[in-house]
């Protein structure tokens, strides 16, 4: 459990900086009117890294919980998969941007195999949540949590704060 972990922080880590180097910096998405949706995505997919990085740094989800936590893991799948299409459709995505993507699916990759067997286990377990602790790092991935919560209502603000401006213009005729 410890290596999917370790793989889970990676993921954060890759994650972060994408947000802050690409997202904020580079492209500053939060501005940008044709990035309404994405950040919408980018919001689900962050509170759903919230639930992942701050529950399986303290508990395993035994039995039925289990396919809760997998329909979690493959909704992150599917919003990162429409995310790169709306991407494609609403801008041009820097090609380090796109190796950074490439690299983050590695590593989801990586974890999911890490995890899987784990998943198997707690399947077989009886339906609850029991306690787990990592010492540093459940400490890091709580941070992780956080981080992303807020990165995910940042986000989510930032699409509708736009989305209220686009419907105060006034369109003007000549």
């Amino acid at each position: 459990m410890t290596t999917a972990l370790v793989l889970l922080l990676i993921q954060g880590c890759l994650g972060a900086f994408d947000t802050l180097w690409y997202h904020e910096f580079k492209l500053r998405l939060s501005r940008d009117h044709s990035a309404r949706f994405e950040l919408r995505l980018h919001a689900g997919r962050d509170f759903i890294y919230a639930v992942i990085f701050g529950s399986l740094a303290w508990v395993a989800w035994n039995g039925f919980w289990v396919w809760i936590l997998f329909g979690l893991l493959i909704s992150e799948v599917i919003i990162t998969l429409w995310d790169f299409i709306e991407e494609d459709r609403a801008r041009k995505v820097p090609a380090g941007e796109r190796v950074m993507h490439a690299i983050m699916g590695l590593t989801y990759g990586a974890f999911l195999a890490c995890f899987v067997p784990e998943i198997i286990i707690w399947l077989r377990m009886p339906t609850g949540f029991s306690h787990q602790s990592y010492g540093l790092l459940s400490l890091l991935l709580t941070a992780m949590a956080i981080g992303v919560t807020i990165s995910g209502l940042r986000d989510l603000a930032a699409a509708s704060i736009r989305h209220r401006t686009d419907r105060l213009k006034v369109p003007v005729s000549v």
